[in-house]
């Protein structure tokens, strides 16, 4: 026990006398005999500049030895750190224990330092046999700047050599070593335990709104056999001077990950002050030892020579640009203009194509129009970024943007600008505050910097890095005609489109403006569109606001050269004219109103579709086709008004039950006045085949004829459906002309069969008898009241009017409600008395009943018969 506390005793005071050499005696230990141990393996040429492998190897006993690799010095506050790695090979059977090797470094001047492992390899304490271990030493060597004549002494536990250490060689760099590797080199080095190649591969300078930024690509090719994962270094740019600016990954290569044998390139981005020397910059990598509370040095690369890049993009030309090592090709294309109040009002489209074969999601970009002048106007794009597109995918993004007329139109560019934000850096080292500007010290050194680099915060919050600038070709928008064919390319394919009709109609106090266009699926694919929403401008007023949208839901997806047609209308001032009109289809996305269709028109509104007499009015929509056709029209003539009505009967086209689209109509009559129309129409689904009775009635001034009525219908709209009976509609569409045929029927000559669609009334027999002397004649009828059931109609809203006029020819009245009063079915009877003082002096005679149709307070005579009215005598009881 005595023997082992000695030897480890003497252990310490040896390590302490070596850590204390200097000069002279650093040299004698170096000097010290190796008998019995292999020399240093053959050393690296003076011309060789390997930055990173087998930098010379010390035998450290049997079948064990380390080689140098990865020498490499960092500057910081705290004293420079100066980092290499051993790779232990162990070729015997046994455990090679590390407890046993002592590394050093020699600094030129003779001190002799302990290395000591970095905190991830501390734990590393064995060889296994045949196997090899890789350890990372560092040792802070104070104000120390350079490699130059650095040694790497190797020590192994020996009990029979004074002080138990005995010298078994150094490692010595070549005299013009550097630890940055060339350009146009590549470096076989270690990330996270994965070996790699590593070579700097560009320095692209880009000078946006004063600012100047630079980009560094490092090319990585993972030769190991696992996936290579960002490894979290802080990266730098340094200048020749020993200035560094901290680096901030690119954003759209954030946790990035290299397959296997993959190759990819990388990219690191910073901001640098404009008057900055880039001459003989390097990339350095570091990783933060948190436990040690140093930054320890990694690998650096000399970088090429600075390129500005030309950003400018021609009219009609692919721009390519790289991201995530995929490369994304970028057009703009569909640009136009127009003039509104005084702005000029553009829309265009980016076309993104990913043409590399793995799924892209872009960054974050900033998009503004620039104009000739340097003035820019930042536009959205939401809808650009974050987007995910896959292989071979193309995505269209439709942009808009809204500038002066003061500004020139056709020499705009819009720029592209990749923006993101990385959290600020800190400095390193703190540079002294008299000390001169960075580039002062423009000589350096080549072998590591100089003393204390500072560190430049490069990585801001925010880095703005130009990407192109695209220039907007100049063309006015075309006015839309009516019944041509266009094409359009939005974010969810390709279709044609056109212009079928514009048409406007009174609309309660208001004008409806009734816009029809027709989308046709092109494609070979299915085009699947989104919720639509549309908006109409009338020259300089928009009513985008109060817009409707109609389109058949199950249109939204059109098989290839399939068609769908939407309808857009809004309600405006029945005084307001216009000349211009404006229609917009749009989708809403994350709140944000997506471009789908924008068209511009001064196109005359559209004379309707009109319907000659007896004709039929179509309504095709899903689950409520049907035709529509006159039944008759009637005018109840009244003493102040007209009442103008029409019967008209709906056949259902539909396989199946369902409730019909509720129809909106307005007459129009002989003078060009119109007026709306109030309509009845069954509440009921109607059965597949089947017929409904619906009916439309207006008032109208006694000055205005009928001759030439007609009645323009189409079906009523709420919200993005057709109205159903009991539902108000907001609109209407399909709106047709549809010739009516007023008649005037006359009066039947008896009641043998009275027709009040949808009864028919047939008087069998009618009685009237007076009791002489009474004031009452008592009415009987015997009748059949049969109801048409061939179709259904809504409420009933009309009175049958029984008048009885009595021999004197004076009338009395009674309203009789059919199905209640007058029941359904045959030989029924019914019994009405009248009143009259005069009736006392009755001798005999005829009284006759007249039927009337009565409608909203006007009347119809159906028909009227005469029949004998019988005079009954009261029976006396003769007593004798």
């Amino acid at each position: 026990m005595r023997k082992s506390g000695n030897t480890y005793i003497a252990l310490l005071l040896s390590t302490f006398i070596i850590s204390q050499l200097t000069g002279p005696a650093a040299s004698a230990a170096s000097s010290v005999p190796t008998s019995g141990l292999l020399k240093i393996a053959a050393a690296v040429p003076a011309s060789t500049t390997s930055t990173a492998s087998n930098l010379g190897s010390v035998v450290l006993g049997p079948n064990i030895k380390a080689t140098l690799e990865d020498v490499n010095l960092w500057p910081q506050s705290g004293g420079n750190i100066l980092t290499y790695t051993l790779n232990y090979s162990n070729g015997s059977g046994g455990n090679a224990n590390l407890i046993q090797y002592f590394p050093r470094v020699a600094v030129p001047g003779g001190t002799v330092i302990a290395a000591n492992p970095i905190t991830s390899d501390a734990l590393k304490k064995k060889v296994t046999p045949k196997g090899n271990l890789r350890v990372t030493y560092y040792v802070n060597v104070g104000k120390l700047n350079s490699l130059k004549g650095v040694k790497f002494p190797m020590y192994v536990w020996d009990t029979k050599t004074k002080g138990y250490l005995k010298h078994a060689g150094s490692f010595n760099l070549p005299a013009n070593y550097s630890p940055v590797t060339p350009i146009g080199k590549s470096q076989t080095t270690a990330m996270g335990d994965i070996p790699v190649a590593a070579g700097a591969e560009s320095l692209q300078l880009y000078k946006y709104e004063g600012k100047v930024y630079a980009k560094i690509g490092l090319n990585l090719t993972n030769k190991g056999n696992k996936v290579l994962s960002d490894p979290g270094y802080a990266a730098y740019l340094v200048t020749a001077s020993g200035t560094a600016f901290e680096l901030a990954l690119d954003s759209a290569q954030a946790g990035y990950k290299i397959q296997p044998q993959e190759k990819k390139l990388i990219y690191y981005l910073t901001e640098i002050p404009p008057y900055l020397k880039t001459d003989n910059m390097k990339l350095q990598f570091t990783q933060k030892d948190a436990t040690l509370k140093v930054e320890l040095p990694k690998s650096a690369f000399k970088l090429p020579a600075a390129t500005t890049p030309n950003l400018v993009v021609g009219r009609g030309v692919v721009k390519k640009i790289m991201i995530n090592n995929n490369t994304i090709e970028t057009l703009l294309s569909n640009a136009n203009v127009y003039a509104e109040n005084d702005k000029g009002i553009w829309t265009f489209q980016l076309r993104v194509k990913n043409t590399g074969n793995k799924a892209v999601t872009l960054p974050t970009y900033e998009l503004s129009v620039k104009s000739a002048k340097g003035k820019t106007f930042p536009i959205d794009a939401k809808s650009l970024n974050g987007i995910t597109i896959k292989p071979l995918e193309e995505k269209v993004i439709p942009l808009s943007a809204q500038l002066p007329l003061e500004v020139e139109q056709n020499t705009l560019q819009l720029l592209m600008i990749e923006a993101f934000s990385a959290g600020q850096s800190q400095p390193q080292s703190q540079p002294d505050p008299g000390a001169p500007t960075p580039e002062a010290n423009a000589g350096g050194n080549a072998g590591g910097g100089t003393g204390d680099t500072p560190v430049i915060p490069g990585a801001t919050a925010k880095l703005s890095i130009p990407v192109a600038y695209f220039s907007i070709p100049y063309s006015l928008r075309a006015d839309t005609q009516k019944g041509l064919d266009y094409t359009a390319t939005t974010p969810y394919g390709t279709f044609t489109y056109s212009l079928e009709s514009l048409q406007r109609f009174p609309w309660k106090a208001e004008d409806i403006v009734v816009a029809k266009v027709k989308l046709t699926n092109t494609q070979s694919a299915a085009l699947s569109l989104p919720e639509i929403k549309g908006g109409i401008k009338a020259d300089n007023s928009d009513f985008t606001a109060s817009t409707e949208l109609f389109m058949d839901k199950e249109t939204a997806t059109l098989a290839p050269g399939k068609t769908a047609d939407v309808f857009l209308m809004t309600k405006i001032p029945y005084t307001q004219d216009f000349s211009t009109l404006k229609l917009n289809l749009f989708s809403v996305i994350k709140e944000e109103n997506v471009p789908i269709l924008t068209l511009s028109t001064t196109s005359m509104m559209n004379a309707v579709e009109q319907i000659e007499q007896g004709g039929s009015y179509s309504i095709s929509s899903t689950g409520k086709n049907a035709k529509v056709k006159e039944s008759k029209t009637t005018i109840y003539e009244g003493q102040n008004a007209n009442i103008v009505y029409t019967e008209m009967l709906l056949s259902s086209e539909e396989k199946r039950q369902s409730k019909m689209a509720r129809l909106q109509a307005y007459y129009k009559m002989a003078d060009g006045q119109i007026y709306e129309a109030t309509s009845n129409q069954p509440e009921t689904a109607a059965t597949p085949g089947g017929q409904q009775l619906i009916s439309f009635w207006a008032k109208l001034p006694k000055s205005v004829g009928t001759s030439d009525a007609s009645l323009y219908l189409g079906p009523g709209v709420t919200g993005n459906k057709l109205t159903e009976t009991g539902q108000e509609p907001s609109g209407f569409i399909n709106i047709a002309s549809l010739a009516l045929n007023p008649v005037v029927t006359p009066p039947q000559k008896d009641l043998s069969a009275v027709k009040l669609n949808p009864y028919t009334l047939s008087v069998q027999q009618s009685e009237g008898r007076n009791l002489k002397g009474s004031d009452t004649i008592s009415i009987s009828m015997n009748y059949n009241l049969l109801r048409d059931s061939s179709y259904e109609m809504g409420a009933f809203n009309h009175k049958l009017v029984l008048k009885m006029t009595d021999p004197y020819g004076q009338s009395q009245e009674k309203s009789l409600a059919l199905g209640t009063e007058l029941t359904e079915g045959n030989n029924n009877s019914y019994a009405v008395s009248f009143s009259s003082n005069m009736y006392k002096n009755l001798a005999g005679g005829t009284y006759r009943i007249t039927l009337y149709d009565e409608f909203q307070g006007e009347r119809i005579e159906l028909a009227s018969q005469a029949y004998n009215l019988t005079i009954e005598r009261v029976q006396t009881n003769d007593k004798n």
